[in-house]
């Protein structure tokens, strides 16, 4: 079925017999998203509305699904994901679970809390394999091109089929973005950086550890991507290590090889100088310098503009794009619950385009902004940080149907994990946690992270290696 632009003698009575939602982006959030209506239409609910989800990659999975490509894909765009081998979750699952569907469900048995990527890949599609079956709603190998407000209403979305270069347009009420934030990457220019004779990549690029076998990397950054590329690199035989900051070292207790140094000032040659006078020589460099919020398909006045940051200006509750207030965001903060944080916006999202609930007027939303706007800045440190986020997924879920969890338990798990980093950013991912959704403390993995050299799902999910104690 197509809808096509018409004349109709009321706007609202063409929409409210037009209703229908393109979802863009089949990621973790975009698969919130069709879980959400999904959930509804199981449940029975009245007059859910269609969607149709584009997806430019060739499965669902977003940032999941992980491919050996960079730069551009098998079709000529840009590669979506920037997952990479040997990935294991940097946080505990049990602050990511997903409150109507546990681990324990997916797997059977309680796990260790720190999975590698396949088994996280494995448990996000399983929700929606086996409880929603939403793969029937996601159009893949489609690139939606621009997205165009209608005078009577709702939006063109235009879109190519990429395996028949076969361009398309479709009305819908409705768009969700929920592309995601981490795939178009922000690279920083260096005094002298051009003349680098060893490989230069941005993390978006980075694939395999081995390729970093003795040699002395540095890595551009002092975040998360920084911190694990890092010891990711180290674990698989880098010879050094040495990590730049812009503004603050991470100060752990870094495996001896390990290192940060302050902000470049330049390059010459093989030889980087850093602000404090000191300089080190180095074979390869990593750009873990951060990701652009990029919506080409978007006109300015759909368009979020704005950094990594935990309430990002111009959506309201996070979620509704203020301008108008028929698209909707899912995905783009700074993220400490992500897919529960995901699920809690595509419920909202979902509940108001579905009319049950009532969005205030623009006022309110505007003075509802600048309230949680002054409740971010705030927040200063990680910790005040997990506390504004899980007071924004509570404040989400109160007017929803989303099944409710024990926010206060998952903050304690967040805060128990970074007392574990603070001691041992080596042995924190050895610590187990305790499941918010199930009740149950999840078991120690078999073999030490820094030991644990095969990150395959079956080799995670055995008790133990055979010819262990």
């Amino acid at each position: 079925r197509r809808y096509h632009t018409h004349n109709c003698r009321s706007t609202h009575i063409c929409l409210a017999m037009a209703k229908r939602v393109a979802i863009i982006g089949a990621g973790p959030s975009g698969l919130s998203a069709l879980h959400a209506f999904e959930t509804a239409r199981k449940q029975g609910v009245a007059n859910v509305p269609e969607t149709v989800c584009f997806d430019r990659q060739a499965d669902w999975g977003g940032q999941w699904l992980y491919s050996w490509r960079t730069g551009t894909d098998e079709t000529g765009e840009p590669v979506h994901s920037s997952m990479y081998r040997y990935l294991w979750s940097n946080g505990p699952k049990e602050c990511l679970e997903f409150s109507d569907y546990s681990f324990e469900e997916h797997y059977g048995k309680p796990i260790p809390s720190y999975p590698p990527r396949e088994v996280l890949a494995d448990y996000i599609l399983g929700r929606v394999s086996k409880k929603t079956d939403v793969k029937k709603y996601i159009k893949f190998n489609t690139a939606v091109r621009w997205v165009e407000p209608r005078p009577e209403g709702g939006f063109a979305v235009s879109y190519e089929d990429l395996t028949t270069d076969t361009p398309s347009t479709e009305v819908f009420s409705h768009v969700i973005v929920a592309t995601g934030h981490f795939w178009c990457p922000h690279a920083p220019d260096f005094e002298g950086i051009e003349s680098f004779p060893g490989l230069v990549i941005h993390a978006h690029d980075f694939r395999r550890s081995e390729e970093y076998t003795g040699k002395n990397l540095l890595i551009v950054g002092g975040s998360y991507s920084a911190e694990d590329i890092g010891l990711q690199c180290m674990k698989y035989g880098a010879k050094t290590v040495t990590m730049s900051y812009r503004t603050q070292a991470q100060g752990f207790d870094w495996p001896e090889g390990m290192e940060e140094l302050p902000v470049i000032d330049k390059f010459e040659g093989k030889t980087v100088h850093f602000s404090n006078g000191e300089k080190r020589d180095v074979d390869a460099i990593i750009l873990c310098t951060g990701y652009k919020h990029h919506f080409p398909f978007l006109p300015d006045s759909l368009k979020l503009r704005t950094h990594n940051r935990l309430y990002s200006p111009g959506l309201f509750k996070g979620v509704v794009w203020n301008a108008n207030p028929d698209v909707f965001y899912i995905g783009m903060q700074d993220q400490w619950f992500t897919f529960t944080m995901f699920d809690a916006e595509a419920w909202y999202a979902r509940d108001v385009i579905m009319g049950k609930l009532a969005l205030p007027p623009a006022a309110e939303r505007e003075a509802d902004m600048a309230a949680w706007a002054q409740r971010e800045a705030a927040a200063t440190d990680a910790y005040a940080m997990i506390d504004f986020q899980a007071e924004y997924v509570r404040d989400l879920m109160v007017p929803t149907d989303y099944p409710k969890f024990d926010i206060d338990h998952v903050v304690h798990e967040f805060r128990v994990w970074k007392q574990n980093k603070s001691k041992g950013i080596v042995t924190y991912r050895d610590h187990p946690h305790k499941s918010a959704i199930t009740g149950n403390q999840q078991p120690v993995h078999h073999t030490p992270w820094w030991n644990a050299m095969d990150d395959s799902l079956s080799t995670f999910l055995q008790a133990k290696i055979e010819g262990e104690k």
